[in-house]
């Protein structure tokens, strides 16, 4: 794929992590992607990524047209230095609904600054303009009160529910935007 332009907002970046930039993590290359980013990636986030990006490259084997709506590391770029925080992506491109699934997360120590709403508002908006997407589902498992809380503000409603086999229940959720 050629390159695609970062998705950004106002305090936050939000790259496309390339097959080669996932392989490069996997291997253990966190300063060489830092530095293509510009920006510090803690050790934390690529233990807390790895699974994930072990299984996006293994979906873009399968469905290489899914990799715009992939992974993106999210870099706060309204401190003294860009570091990046947390990653957001869609599970794939959309679904025959034309409805993408959000996920994100945040390192813990980064949470409740408004990053993770701000993403997400982001990426929706990328996807409406670029794609024409009016309709995104999450799903969220019950005790995440942090992901609750965000996808009332964002004023998803709940439609059902799901069990997920790694994660257990889930409460899923849609939005027409």
């Amino acid at each position: 794929m050629t390159d695609v332009a970062p998705i950004c907002s106002v305090r936050l970046e939000l790259p496309l992590l390339t097959r080669q930039q996932m392989r490069q993590l996997l291997d253990g290359d966190l300063a060489g992607v830092a530095r293509q980013f510009g920006a510090r990636i803690p050790p934390a986030w690529l233990d807390g990524y790895r699974w994930l990006i072990d299984l996006r490259l293994r979906q873009l084997d399968e469905h290489p047209e899914d990799e715009p709506w992939l992974l993106r590391p999210i870099i706060a770029t309204d401190g003294d230095e860009r570091r990046v925080v947390g990653g957001i992506n869609f599970h794939g491109a959309p679904d025959e609904r034309a409805m993408p699934e959000v996920g994100y997360g945040l390192l813990p120590e980064e949470r409740g600054k408004g990053y993770a709403i701000e993403a997400v508002r982001a990426v929706f908006d990328w996807a409406r303009h670029e794609h024409g997407i009016r309709h995104f589902r999450a799903s969220v498992a019950p005790d995440n009160e942090r992901s609750l809380h965000l996808i009332e503000v964002l004023g998803f409603r709940r439609v059902g529910e799901q069990w997920d086999p790694d994660d257990g229940l889930e409460f899923v959720f849609e939005l027409d935007a």
